[in-house]
């Protein structure tokens, strides 16, 4: 299995103890609470319908019904809670989606430099400020 979109161990000790259906608790133990996880990640990294999630990560209804009854319970944002309080800045991340700069921004007045298509500034700006 690609580890590309796994958990490395370190960010998997920071989550585990904050599960439920592990050994130790009240409950069914669930199979592998870590595979669940990183199915979740890698259907939200790769942005897929949960129908095409890989065969590796069970069937996709059965993670569905999962990751539904964990939102429904709070898991999740109990996880959120813990890594926000816990967060060491590791990745910084910039969507090009909710860049925004003026509309002037794009030059100097006079400037030799084309201007964007119209309809395409917005695009045209954002994508020059993360390449810059």
């Amino acid at each position: 299995m690609s580890r590309r979109y796994a958990l490395r161990d370190d960010q998997w000790d920071k989550i585990k103890n904050w599960l439920p259906s592990r050994e130790g608790t009240v409950g069914v133990t669930a199979k592998n609470n870590r595979l669940f996880v990183e199915a979740v990640l890698y259907r939200y990294r790769v942005g897929i319908p949960w129908r095409d999630l890989p065969e590796r990560f069970g069937h996709f209804r059965d993670v569905h019904k999962r990751h539904t009854r964990w939102s429904q319970t709070g898991v999740w944002e109990k996880v959120f809670q813990h890594l926000a309080h816990d967060s060491d800045n590791e990745y910084q991340m910039i969507d090009a989606t909710i860049v925004r700069a003026h509309q002037h921004s794009s030059g100097v007045k006079g400037s030799s430099k084309k201007k964007s298509p119209k309809g395409y500034r917005f695009a045209y700006v954002s994508a020059k400020v993360l390449a810059g």
